[in-house]
């Protein structure tokens, strides 16, 4: 998946998930004011629509969750292709950051 179609999906699926929390703000302010029946619907309706924005955010964690695991297998491979190049970066990165805590 590209960054761009990552970054497509990811905002689709919070703009659906905003779009139910919205919508069953709405509801809530509108089951508060009803009794009887219509509060058993509209709370029916509230419970429908926190699960779907349960269901849409466990969507975007998978693709979350996908996303960071090909990172880490690309990050695998890289450092077992280059081990001395990994280890030099490591030690670049140990010594910039024990000359700026020793400044302190």
């Amino acid at each position: 998946m590209s960054e761009q179609a990552f970054a497509a999906e990811k905002e689709r699926l919070l703009q659906d998930v905003r779009q139910v929390l919205s919508s069953t703000e709405d509801l809530l302010s509108t089951a508060g004011d009803e009794g009887g029946d219509k509060a058993r619907v509209l709370r029916q309706k509230i419970a429908e629509n926190l699960k779907l924005a349960k269901d849409r955010l466990y969507d975007a964690e998978q693709v979350v969750v996908g996303k960071a695991k090909v990172a880490a297998k690309a990050t695998d491979q890289y450092v077992h292709d280059n081990p001395w190049k990994s280890i030099g970066v490591a030690a670049g990165v140990g010594l910039l950051l024990g000359l700026l805590i020793s400044r302190r």
